[in-house]
């Protein structure tokens, strides 16, 4: 698991995206009540992409997902486990966070 200098717990920052608002919604409320996500904020998007040999463009949700180094994991099964697409998008990154809001964070998904 990543750490910062000092060994603590470090924020990640999980992105994935779904059809719509009510999914949106839905799967934001979902994480959060599991404890897996501390918050889940989501806005409408366009995305353009390949799929099966052709080119899409399609109105679509993404979900910007905050947790721990701690429980990237559970996040992305969660995710996976409860996601509309055959092939869910799941990019985590690391994110520097203040260490007030990184405490609250560790709390909320512990």
């Amino acid at each position: 698991m990543a750490r910062n200098e000092d060994g603590a717990v470090q924020a990640r920052l999980a992105l994935t995206t779904v059809p719509d608002a009510d999914c949106a919604q839905a799967l934001a409320r979902r994480l959060v009540e599991a404890g897996v996500a501390g918050c889940v904020q989501w806005t409408q998007i366009r995305s353009v992409y390949r799929w099966r040999g052709a080119v899409h463009d399609e109105p679509e949700c993404l979900l910007l997902m905050k947790t721990t180094d701690r429980r990237i994991a559970e996040l992305e099964r969660a995710v996976c486990a409860d996601h509309p697409y055959d092939t869910p998008e799941f990019l985590a990154l690391d994110a520097g966070a203040g260490e007030r809001y990184l405490h609250w964070l560790a709390g909320a998904v512990s």
